[in-house]
Protein backbone atom coordinates (compact mmCIF):
# COMPACT_ATOMS: atom_id res chain seq x y z
CA UNK A 1 0.00 0.00 0.00
CA UNK A 2 2.81 2.49 0.34
CA UNK A 3 4.21 1.86 -2.51
CA UNK A 4 1.08 2.49 -4.34
CA UNK A 5 1.11 5.75 -2.66
CA UNK A 6 4.56 6.64 -3.08
CA UNK A 7 3.47 6.26 -7.05
CA UNK A 8 0.98 7.99 -6.77
CA UNK A 9 2.38 11.20 -5.29
CA UNK A 10 4.53 11.03 -8.00
CA UNK A 11 2.07 11.01 -10.72
CA UNK A 12 -0.19 13.88 -8.95
CA UNK A 13 3.30 16.12 -8.06
CA UNK A 14 5.47 15.46 -11.14
CA UNK A 15 5.89 18.49 -13.61
CA UNK A 16 6.81 18.85 -17.59
CA UNK A 17 8.79 21.94 -17.04
CA UNK A 18 9.24 24.25 -13.81
CA UNK A 19 8.75 21.86 -10.30
CA UNK A 20 7.79 24.92 -8.36
CA UNK A 21 5.41 27.19 -10.53
CA UNK A 22 2.75 29.07 -8.85
CA UNK A 23 4.03 28.86 -5.32
CA UNK A 24 4.63 32.53 -3.72
CA UNK A 25 8.27 33.49 -3.81
CA UNK A 26 7.81 36.34 -1.32
CA UNK A 27 5.95 34.00 1.39
CA UNK A 28 6.76 34.67 4.90
CA UNK A 29 6.84 31.34 5.82
CA UNK A 30 6.13 27.44 4.08
CA UNK A 31 3.00 26.51 3.76
CA UNK A 32 1.80 24.29 6.69
CA UNK A 33 1.39 20.94 6.86
CA UNK A 34 -2.18 20.74 6.91
CA UNK A 35 -2.66 22.91 3.63
CA UNK A 36 -0.23 20.50 1.90
CA UNK A 37 -2.02 17.91 3.05
CA UNK A 38 -5.53 18.93 2.02
CA UNK A 39 -3.72 20.45 -1.22
CA UNK A 40 -2.90 16.46 -2.01
CA UNK A 41 -5.41 15.07 -0.64
CA UNK A 42 -7.64 17.63 -3.23
CA UNK A 43 -5.51 16.48 -6.13
CA UNK A 44 -6.03 12.86 -5.31
CA UNK A 45 -9.82 12.65 -5.68
CA UNK A 46 -9.86 15.11 -8.49
CA UNK A 47 -7.17 12.59 -10.15
CA UNK A 48 -9.73 9.57 -9.23
CA UNK A 49 -12.51 11.35 -10.61
CA UNK A 50 -10.26 12.57 -13.79
CA UNK A 51 -9.29 8.85 -14.10
CA UNK A 52 -12.94 7.50 -13.97
CA UNK A 53 -14.05 10.00 -16.51
CA UNK A 54 -11.85 8.96 -18.97
CA UNK A 55 -12.43 5.18 -18.45
CA UNK A 56 -15.99 5.89 -18.82
CA UNK A 57 -15.87 8.08 -21.87
CA UNK A 58 -12.32 8.81 -23.09
CA UNK A 59 -11.87 12.55 -21.62
CA UNK A 60 -8.32 13.43 -22.35
CA UNK A 61 -8.90 17.25 -21.80
CA UNK A 62 -11.31 18.69 -19.51
CA UNK A 63 -10.59 22.68 -17.84
CA UNK A 64 -10.02 22.98 -14.62
CA UNK A 65 -10.27 25.75 -12.27
CA UNK A 66 -9.44 26.16 -8.40
CA UNK A 67 -10.46 28.28 -5.99
CA UNK A 68 -7.50 30.51 -5.18
CA UNK A 69 -8.80 33.76 -3.77
CA UNK A 70 -11.69 34.89 -2.36
CA UNK A 71 -13.32 36.65 -5.22
CA UNK A 72 -17.21 36.23 -3.17
CA UNK A 73 -17.72 40.14 -3.35
CA UNK A 74 -17.65 40.30 -7.28
CA UNK A 75 -20.25 37.31 -7.36
CA UNK A 76 -17.59 34.50 -8.64
CA UNK A 77 -16.75 30.93 -6.84
CA UNK A 78 -13.50 30.35 -8.98
CA UNK A 79 -10.20 32.19 -9.68
CA UNK A 80 -7.82 30.30 -11.87
CA UNK A 81 -8.68 27.52 -14.37
CA UNK A 82 -5.84 25.52 -17.11
CA UNK A 83 -6.27 22.50 -19.18
CA UNK A 84 -5.91 19.24 -17.37
CA UNK A 85 -4.84 16.50 -20.69
CA UNK A 86 -3.72 13.11 -20.90
CA UNK A 87 0.08 12.59 -21.36
CA UNK A 88 1.27 10.25 -23.33
CA UNK A 89 2.84 8.31 -20.28
CA UNK A 90 -1.24 8.41 -18.85
CA UNK A 91 -0.16 10.95 -16.33
CA UNK A 92 -2.86 14.42 -15.78
CA UNK A 93 -0.96 17.54 -16.36
CA UNK A 94 -2.10 20.76 -16.16
CA UNK A 95 -1.15 24.13 -18.50
CA UNK A 96 -1.70 26.81 -17.44
CA UNK A 97 -0.41 30.55 -17.42
CA UNK A 98 0.48 31.89 -13.85
CA UNK A 99 1.81 35.58 -12.56
CA UNK A 100 5.25 35.50 -11.87
CA UNK A 101 5.58 36.07 -7.72
CA UNK A 102 2.98 39.51 -8.37
CA UNK A 103 5.52 40.76 -11.18
CA UNK A 104 4.02 42.25 -14.12
CA UNK A 105 5.19 39.43 -16.25
CA UNK A 106 3.87 35.46 -16.42
CA UNK A 107 4.99 32.76 -17.68
CA UNK A 108 3.56 29.39 -18.86
CA UNK A 109 3.64 25.90 -17.16
CA UNK A 110 2.66 22.45 -17.25
CA UNK A 111 2.23 20.91 -13.81
CA UNK A 112 1.19 17.57 -12.19
CA UNK A 113 -2.20 17.81 -10.45
CA UNK A 114 -0.42 18.22 -6.72
CA UNK A 115 1.10 21.16 -7.65
CA UNK A 116 -1.86 22.73 -9.01
CA UNK A 117 -3.88 22.21 -6.11
CA UNK A 118 -0.67 23.38 -3.57
CA UNK A 119 -0.73 27.13 -4.55
CA UNK A 120 -2.21 28.87 -1.33
CA UNK A 121 -5.84 27.70 -1.64
CA UNK A 122 -8.68 29.97 -0.65
CA UNK A 123 -11.34 26.74 -0.70
CA UNK A 124 -10.10 23.19 -1.13
CA UNK A 125 -12.65 22.72 -4.31
CA UNK A 126 -12.27 21.87 -8.00
CA UNK A 127 -14.78 22.18 -10.66
CA UNK A 128 -14.14 21.33 -14.82
CA UNK A 129 -16.19 21.10 -17.83
CA UNK A 130 -15.48 17.88 -19.97
CA UNK A 131 -15.42 19.19 -23.71
CA UNK A 132 -16.96 17.88 -26.77
CA UNK A 133 -14.87 15.07 -28.29
CA UNK A 134 -13.83 17.68 -31.41
CA UNK A 135 -12.87 20.25 -28.94
CA UNK A 136 -10.90 17.64 -26.80
CA UNK A 137 -9.42 16.41 -30.19
CA UNK A 138 -7.89 19.96 -30.89
CA UNK A 139 -7.01 20.85 -27.53
CA UNK A 140 -4.82 17.92 -26.91
CA UNK A 141 -3.42 18.29 -30.17
CA UNK A 142 -2.12 21.61 -29.02
CA UNK A 143 -0.92 21.37 -25.71
CA UNK A 144 1.39 18.29 -26.53
CA UNK A 145 3.09 20.52 -29.12
CA UNK A 146 4.92 23.83 -27.19
CA UNK A 147 4.79 26.16 -29.91
CA UNK A 148 1.28 25.78 -30.29
CA UNK A 149 0.68 26.12 -26.19
CA UNK A 150 2.62 29.19 -26.29
CA UNK A 151 0.98 30.69 -29.41
CA UNK A 152 -0.75 32.96 -27.99
CA UNK A 153 1.04 33.89 -24.64
CA UNK A 154 2.58 36.76 -24.40
CA UNK A 155 3.96 38.32 -20.79
CA UNK A 156 3.13 41.30 -19.86
CA UNK A 157 0.30 40.83 -17.33
CA UNK A 158 -2.36 42.43 -15.74
CA UNK A 159 -4.71 40.46 -13.07
CA UNK A 160 -7.81 42.33 -14.63
CA UNK A 161 -6.85 42.74 -18.42
CA UNK A 162 -9.22 44.15 -21.03
CA UNK A 163 -11.05 40.95 -22.60
CA UNK A 164 -10.75 42.17 -25.67
CA UNK A 165 -7.58 43.64 -25.50
CA UNK A 166 -4.08 42.97 -26.01
CA UNK A 167 -1.55 44.82 -24.03
CA UNK A 168 -1.69 42.31 -20.99
CA UNK A 169 -3.09 38.72 -20.48
CA UNK A 170 -4.15 37.23 -17.45
CA UNK A 171 -4.10 33.47 -16.83
CA UNK A 172 -7.74 32.82 -17.88
CA UNK A 173 -7.72 35.09 -20.56
CA UNK A 174 -4.42 33.02 -21.94
CA UNK A 175 -6.92 30.22 -21.80
CA UNK A 176 -10.09 30.51 -23.91
CA UNK A 177 -7.81 32.45 -27.00
CA UNK A 178 -5.44 28.96 -26.68
CA UNK A 179 -8.90 27.18 -26.75
CA UNK A 180 -10.03 29.49 -30.13
CA UNK A 181 -6.71 28.78 -31.54
CA UNK A 182 -6.73 25.21 -31.71
CA UNK A 183 -9.95 25.23 -32.69
CA UNK A 184 -9.59 27.55 -35.89
CA UNK A 185 -6.44 26.73 -37.10
CA UNK A 186 -6.28 29.99 -39.56
CA UNK A 187 -5.95 31.69 -36.06
CA UNK A 188 -2.46 33.26 -36.00
CA UNK A 189 -2.88 36.16 -33.51
CA UNK A 190 -4.70 37.04 -29.96
CA UNK A 191 -6.73 39.75 -32.36
CA UNK A 192 -7.99 36.77 -34.33
CA UNK A 193 -8.51 33.95 -31.48
CA UNK A 194 -10.72 37.18 -29.90
CA UNK A 195 -13.06 37.29 -32.81
CA UNK A 196 -13.70 33.91 -33.07
CA UNK A 197 -14.55 34.09 -29.25
CA UNK A 198 -16.90 36.91 -29.91
CA UNK A 199 -18.61 35.03 -32.51
CA UNK A 200 -19.14 32.14 -30.48
CA UNK A 201 -20.54 33.91 -27.97
CA UNK A 202 -18.37 34.59 -25.36
CA UNK A 203 -19.33 37.40 -22.72
CA UNK A 204 -16.84 38.50 -19.85
CA UNK A 205 -17.57 39.24 -16.39
CA UNK A 206 -18.09 42.72 -15.27
CA UNK A 207 -16.58 43.87 -12.17
CA UNK A 208 -17.49 46.98 -10.58
CA UNK A 209 -14.23 48.17 -9.17
CA UNK A 210 -14.72 51.61 -8.40
CA UNK A 211 -11.74 54.46 -9.00
CA UNK A 212 -10.43 54.32 -5.34
CA UNK A 213 -9.95 50.47 -5.09
CA UNK A 214 -8.87 50.66 -8.85
CA UNK A 215 -5.99 53.14 -7.79
CA UNK A 216 -5.03 51.30 -4.53
CA UNK A 217 -4.29 48.12 -6.73
CA UNK A 218 -2.54 50.08 -8.94
CA UNK A 219 -0.16 51.67 -6.58
CA UNK A 220 0.49 48.15 -4.25
CA UNK A 221 0.25 45.34 -6.45
CA UNK A 222 2.29 45.16 -9.80
CA UNK A 223 0.32 42.59 -11.70
CA UNK A 224 -2.87 44.97 -11.69
CA UNK A 225 -3.21 47.36 -14.64
CA UNK A 226 -6.32 49.52 -15.63
CA UNK A 227 -4.90 51.19 -18.53
CA UNK A 228 -6.04 48.69 -21.23
CA UNK A 229 -9.52 49.40 -20.83
CA UNK A 230 -11.54 51.94 -22.59
CA UNK A 231 -11.87 55.09 -20.83
CA UNK A 232 -15.73 55.13 -21.29
CA UNK A 233 -16.11 51.89 -19.50
CA UNK A 234 -13.23 52.26 -17.00
CA UNK A 235 -14.18 55.90 -15.86
CA UNK A 236 -18.30 54.12 -15.17
CA UNK A 237 -16.26 51.91 -12.65
CA UNK A 238 -17.21 48.78 -15.36
CA UNK A 239 -14.05 46.47 -15.94
CA UNK A 240 -14.37 43.47 -18.26
CA UNK A 241 -12.37 40.48 -17.78
CA UNK A 242 -12.52 36.86 -18.10
CA UNK A 243 -13.30 34.89 -15.36
CA UNK A 244 -13.69 31.17 -14.63
CA UNK A 245 -17.27 31.70 -13.93
CA UNK A 246 -18.18 33.30 -17.39
CA UNK A 247 -15.71 30.88 -19.49
CA UNK A 248 -17.98 27.87 -17.26
CA UNK A 249 -20.88 29.35 -18.26
CA UNK A 250 -19.99 29.96 -22.12
CA UNK A 251 -18.41 26.33 -22.69
CA UNK A 252 -21.80 24.91 -22.09
CA UNK A 253 -23.80 27.49 -23.86
CA UNK A 254 -21.73 27.51 -26.51
CA UNK A 255 -22.25 23.36 -27.36
CA UNK A 256 -18.56 23.37 -26.36
CA UNK A 257 -18.80 21.27 -23.63
CA UNK A 258 -20.92 19.56 -20.73
CA UNK A 259 -22.18 21.08 -17.79
CA UNK A 260 -19.29 21.79 -14.59
CA UNK A 261 -18.82 19.23 -12.35
CA UNK A 262 -17.38 19.88 -8.71
CA UNK A 263 -16.02 18.26 -5.75
CA UNK A 264 -14.58 19.30 -2.24
CA UNK A 265 -12.96 18.20 0.82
Amino acid sequence: MKMIRYALAAALVSAAFHAQAGRSCDAPKPPAPQMIVQGMNLAEKTWKALEAEHAKSGAKVVVLARAGQDLSKYGLRYSHLGFAYKAQDGRWLVAHKLNTCGTAEASLYRQGLGEFFLDDLFRFEAAWVVPTKEVQDKLHAALVNDSRTKSMHIKPYSMVSYVWGTKYQQSNQWAIETLAAAMEGSIRTRDQAQAWLQFKGYQPTTLNIPPLTRLGGRITQANIEFDDHPSKKRFSDRIESVTVDSVFAWLPRAGLSSMPVALSL
